[in-house]
């Protein structure tokens, strides 16, 4: 377990403190390996990437970015998960599009990823995301020995190993996800 991550925060096993935790996240913790997963409480004021890694000297090249995408055709809206390195940009126009087979495409407005999530903006994570959802996950996520996610709050973070996040459910690693 490579907790170092969250750089200089207290971190505990994350179901040790469920008061950090999104109600869907923590139920979707008690179906995995939950022991190699670490929770820290953060200011939520230091929720966004740059603020947080500035803050709690946790390396950017280590945080993951879990973003809500929604595509359109023929009126049915669409909706997937994408995680990659915050110092990688999610290809939404190319790779999503094609893979979500929409003919438009954005990040899913705040209200709708927020409500259909159960998790605070800033804060979702691609642990506990709905079930019907594609959850595309970044090769070099994936390879990670750990990565900082949110933990549905913005009161905390998680350290995750990638080969964790690459086996959730509906979870895919997709070359050329991210540049």
């Amino acid at each position: 377990m490579s907790w170092a991550v969250l750089g200089t925060l207290d971190v505990v096993p994350a179901l040790e403190r469920p008061d950090l935790l999104a109600d869907p996240v923590a139920v979707a913790l008690k179906e995995l390996d939950a022991e190699r997963v670490g929770v820290a409480e953060i200011d939520p004021d230091l929720a966004d990437t740059a603020a947080f890694c500035a803050a709690y000297s946790s390396p950017p090249e280590r945080a993951a970015n879990c973003v809500v995408v929604a595509g359109k055709r023929a009126g049915e809206v669409r909706y997937a998960a994408c995680v990659a390195l915050a110092t990688t940009r999610v290809d939404v126009n190319g790779v999503v599009k094609k893979r979500l087979d929409a003919r438009k495409i954005s990040f899913a407005p705040m209200d709708d990823a927020v409500g259909l999530t159960g998790m605070a903006y800033g804060g979702i994570t691609p642990i506990g995301l709905p079930a019907d959802w594609p959850l595309w996950i970044a090769p070099d996520v994936a390879s990670a020995d750990a990565v900082v996610v949110g933990s549905g709050l913005r009161a905390g973070k998680l350290a995750v190993p990638g080969d964790l996040l690459a086996a959730l459910p509906n979870a895919t690693v997709v070359e050329g996800l991210a540049r």
